[in-house]
């Protein structure tokens, strides 16, 4: 199932947060190289966690993590505007309905479903908390999996060639996203919104959207 935890509410989970950072630890740093962070528990940290963001989680049968994504507002400090301007020839991207998603991470032994669950996760909160656009810093890797998705970003700054493309893109709304991700999921759109629900029993009124209605 998804779960939306904000940073402060981790502690409540404790095993769902553990294994999201080590999983984080293996893709970022392990499998793929990055420069990141990682602990005496093996766990990969990095100075936007501190921040309070929203994480969109899939949590696994037994509790454990299988994929996550982070979440902040663009009002705020974000990587974007802090470390990737010379992929946007100098722009910020600063809006209340823009968020910044970074962190795609995917367990080791994630299903294939994982990825669309995540997908539908980040529809939820632009469905209920009133945002418009998702903003985020993605690489050659991950432009297969936006396209096998259907959610392929508007490109709006580029560096580097051929595998080493460094992007940044904004992901906007679109109808025809739910019938299609839900079908993959098999689940029905109230079964969405009931993860949805159970981790927020009380939307703000002035982020929210009506729930029915989206």
């Amino acid at each position: 199932m998804l779960r939306y935890i904000y940073g402060v509410d981790l502690h409540k989970h404790p095993l769902l947060r553990d294994t999201m950072f080590r999983d984080r630890a293996i893709q970022f740093h392990e499998r793929l190289g990055w420069d990141v962070s990682v602990d005496e528990n093996g766990e990969e940290h990095d100075q936007y966690d501190t921040l309070n963001p929203l994480y969109v989680i899939w949590e696994q049968p037994g509790g454990r993590h299988g994929g996550s994504m982070r979440f902040l507002p663009t009002t705020g400090r974000t990587m974007v505007n802090e470390h990737f301007l010379h992929v946007t020839g100098g722009v910020r991207i600063e809006s209340p309905l823009i968020w910044e998603c970074t962190r795609f991470c995917l367990a080791p032994d994630a299903g294939r479903e994982v990825s669309a669950a995540l997908a539908l996760g980040g529809a939820e909160i632009m469905a209920n908390f009133a945002v418009e656009h998702f903003v985020g810093v993605f690489d050659a890797r991950m432009v297969r999996i936006y396209r096998l998705l259907g959610m392929a970003p508007e490109v709006i700054g580029q560096v580097g060639e051929g595998s080493d493309i460094l992007a940044v893109g904004l992901w906007g709304w679109d109808d025809a996203f739910w019938p299609r991700t839900l079908k993959r999921l098999g689940i029905e759109r109230e079964t969405s919104l009931d993860w949805f629900r159970q981790s927020f029993s009380a939307i703000p009124p002035t982020k929210k959207r009506i729930l029915e209605a989206a």
